[in-house]
């Protein structure tokens, strides 16, 4: 056995340490992702085409994934001006569809307007940011950025604000 004092200790992770951070500098071994201004906190987020402006109908939600294949959304036209409301009327919004408390499927209540979660009865409003009104989910809705293109009317996903359940990143 070594008699490996806490000096030597020391000095010895500290070099693992810096060969590591250099590997990791250099790229070697790491995947390859899209640059970001130095400092940035948010994540790299793709630029989806969701639907056009025109064909959505409104209090009729219509179902997309973003940003990835896993993850389940909804965009809706809500038919009056809504806080966050892209489109020509700035009535259109959409949020991830599972539910903040435990990951179940939301379904839209047309008569309510809102998002309910049939496993412990949380809802939420969507003409509110997607903000929690009642049950046992403690957070909002992520809500999904758009954009309007009117040259040729289409809907954008963007982003998205908050977190995605289940996930520690939204980018999977």
């Amino acid at each position: 056995m070594t008699d490996l004092s806490r000096r030597k200790f020391l000095r010895a992770s500290g070099a693992a340490a810096a060969a590591g951070a250099a590997l990791v500098g250099s790229g070697f071994g790491a995947a390859a992702e899209a640059p970001r201004a130095p400092g940035a906190t948010t994540l790299p987020y793709p630029r989806e085409g969701i639907t056009k402006a025109g064909a959505l109908k409104v209090e009729i939600p219509q179902p997309f994934n973003y940003p990835d294949g896993q993850s389940f959304c909804q965009i809706i036209k809500t038919g009056h001006e809504v806080p966050g409301g892209v489109g020509p009327d700035r009535d259109i919004v959409a949020f991830s569809t599972q539910c903040t408390h435990n990951g179940c499927p939301l379904s839209y209540d047309k008569a309510a307007r809102t998002f309910k979660c049939g496993c412990h009865f949380s809802i939420f409003d969507p003409e509110m940011h997607g903000q929690m009104v009642d049950g046992q989910a403690t957070e909002n809705l992520p809500r999904i950025l758009l954009e309007h293109d009117t040259k040729d009317d289409t809907l954008y996903a963007v982003a998205v604000e908050g977190l995605i359940y289940g996930r520690q990143s939204n980018l999977l």
